[in-house]
């Protein structure tokens, strides 16, 4: 549905923050699923956990966040704008993402009020659950 390019165009991320790959559903305005693969030439994988390499969660978290936006930010009523983290809840980690590993990444939209909204994250690696939860943000314009 979206290549690396797409999302650079909807996305301000850029390497080491950009932690989606590829949207391979999309219903716009709605849910998108992304796929993060993971490698061991991570920047974060040397100091997080040397021997034994692990993503660090808040980095699973901004990737919930950046396939959140990319399923919102491709509506035409919201081009050009940004979506910022304004807040987490009941997030819950159930297990680990290693090198090797493809995240499958859900986002669904909760609630839209004004320029905030949430959606609900999930990240499943094998079929198996590795973290969960809300996150809410806040559009703004670009400047």
């Amino acid at each position: 549905m979206m290549d690396i390019n797409k999302i650079k165009a909807l996305l301000p991320h850029r390497y080491p923050f950009l932690l989606v790959d590829r949207i391979i559903e999309l219903v716009p305005g709605e849910k998108a699923v992304g796929i993060k693969n993971l490698t061991i030439n991570e920047p974060y994988f040397p100091g997080h956990f040397p021997d034994r390499p692990l993503m660090p969660g808040v980095l699973m978290i901004e990737a919930m966040a950046q396939v959140g936006a990319c399923a919102l930010l491709c509506q035409e009523e919201y081009r050009g704008k940004l979506g910022f983290l304004a807040g987490v809840n009941n997030i819950r980690f159930r297990n680990f993402a290693i090198p090797g590993d493809t995240l499958y990444i859900s986002c669904s939209l909760i609630k839209m009020k004004r320029s905030f909204g949430w959606f609900k994250g999930e990240i499943t690696i094998d079929q198996n659950r590795v973290c969960q939860g809300e996150i809410m943000f806040a559009l703004e314009s670009e400047r």
